[in-house]
């Protein structure tokens, strides 16, 4: 079971997330989790291309040391990255010590203060030591900005094997307005619906005038 649209109540209990961006423009922040993927990255950053949208990638530790050739070509893309952990563990079933040491891990390759628990799941007394930490990470490498951890307001669903492709559409259609932080997945598991959905969203999105933008610091 998971909440297309985040409810109230969850974005309550955990308020010092980063559910959704105030904004007054028509800008939406589409994010990818769980890449770098050989297959779907690519297709996701050329469809970006052909439109002129930025986006953020939350990306694995393990995969991006196997495909840094597709991480160096999202940053040289102007877009943003983001640490997903280095082996996407569940938050709510490892100590925190494990968590923040796989978070530091994944450090080592990927240079951000943005963070995204995997599955959505980081208990709360875990919230305040994974921005210690990535605070710290940032001013090693010289980033000023304060660490931010980025959950969503629409999830996409594209990773449910048992969603239909129109219904996957319409998850992002009916709910995404101004300041929408989107959950898509450059992942095996997510590419048939990746790949339907994502040129009609943007396109969509595009005619009605909407920019798409990198989540900002």
């Amino acid at each position: 079971m998971y909440f297309v649209k985040a409810p109230f109540w969850l974005r309550l209990l955990y308020r010092p997330l980063l559910w959704k961006v105030p904004e007054k423009e028509k800008v939406i922040y589409l994010t990818f989790d769980d890449g770098p993927h050989d297959l779907a990255t690519p297709f996701v950053l050329d469809q970006l291309k052909r439109v002129g949208a930025k986006a953020s990638f939350f990306c694995i530790g393990k995969n991006v040391d196997v495909e840094k050739t597709l991480y160096e070509r999202i940053l040289a893309e102007g877009h943003r990255v983001g640490n997903h952990t280095q082996n996407h563990l569940n938050g709510w079933k490892v100590s925190t010590d494990l968590y923040l040491a796989n978070i530091e891990l994944a450090t080592k390759s990927i240079t951000s203060c943005l963070f995204r628990p995997p599955y959505g799941k980081i208990r709360l007394k875990d919230i305040a030591p994974v921005k210690a930490l990535l605070n710290a990470k940032a001013k090693e490498n010289g980033i000023q900005s304060a660490a931010k951890i980025v959950m969503w307001d629409v999830l996409s669903g594209d990773f449910d094997e048992q969603l239909g492709l129109e219904n996957c559409l319409q998850n992002v259609l009916k709910h995404t307005r101004m300041g929408s932080i989107v959950v898509f997945h450059d992942s095996a598991k997510a590419w048939e619906r990746l790949e339907y959905v994502l040129p009609k969203v943007l396109d969509h999105y595009t005619k009605m005038g909407f920019q798409f933008k990198v989540l900002p610091e």
